[in-house]
């Protein structure tokens, strides 16, 4: 059973922001910079989720599980970074529901805040573009804090920051990494059925909740004790 929280966390890529397109336009521009073949957006998708620098070494082998020679990685991660600082937000788009959705939580006066594992400098651009930055209180990247996700502290520092106990607070993310954080926090989880989960089904993770948009959560709170 849900319970009402006073306080929402939001993930961003692969439960706010669509950003995959970004990401595979810059593994396959860096990987023609290297005289490789492109991988493409489909094998890009099941590779996000983990950061940009595991994204990169799992481009350059072709596969998730595994590690590159590390001359290479260290000659493709530059490459990298220079291609996405200028396109963090040039095909990434919100997900169907979603602007609907935080206005309804805003409505309902939930406070909001934003814990993701991409750094800010990636972070921070394409929610002011996409015209959502301002709906947080509280934004915790990738480089915020000393551990990020699965790592329980971003979201506790979240929490602490605005003044919520964890048994209060409530994380909406896509992956199993926001299920394991939000375990460990003691937050509430629901999860988006889409998103970045290596192709696994969210589901088998047991978060306590599996939405379709954002834009369900409203009846979902609506019948929270």
């Amino acid at each position: 059973m849900i319970k009402k929280p006073k306080m929402i966390l939001i993930d961003v890529d692969g439960t706010l922001v669509d950003s995959v397109p970004d990401l595979a336009y810059c593994v396959d521009e860096m990987l023609q910079r290297l005289g490789r073949p492109r991988q493409g957006e489909a094998k890009v998708r099941d590779w996000v989720g983990n950061g940009v620098e595991r994204l990169v070494r799992r481009a350059l082998i072709g596969q998730l599980d595994g590690e590159p020679d590390e001359a290479d990685f260290q000659r493709a991660y530059p490459i990298f970074l220079e291609l996405y600082a200028v396109n963090t937000s040039q095909r990434s788009l919100l997900y169907p529901g979603v602007r609907e959705g935080l206005d309804y939580l805003k409505r309902e006066g939930y406070r909001l805040g934003c814990v993701t594992n991409k750094a800010a400098q990636f972070t921070l651009p394409p929610l002011k573009d996409l015209g959502v930055h301002d709906e947080f209180e509280i934004i915790v990247a990738g480089d915020s804090l000393p551990k990020k996700k699965p790592d329980p502290l971003p979201l506790l520092h979240a929490a602490q920051q605005l003044g919520v106990k964890p048994g209060d607070a409530m994380m909406v993310g896509d992956s199993q990494s926001d299920v394991k954080a939000a375990r460990a926090a003691g937050f509430q989880i629901v999860c988006m059925s889409y998103g970045y989960n290596h192709g696994e089904d969210i589901r088998s993770y047991n978060p306590d909740a599996v939405i379709d948009a954002l834009t369900e959560i409203a009846p979902l709170l609506e019948n929270a004790a």
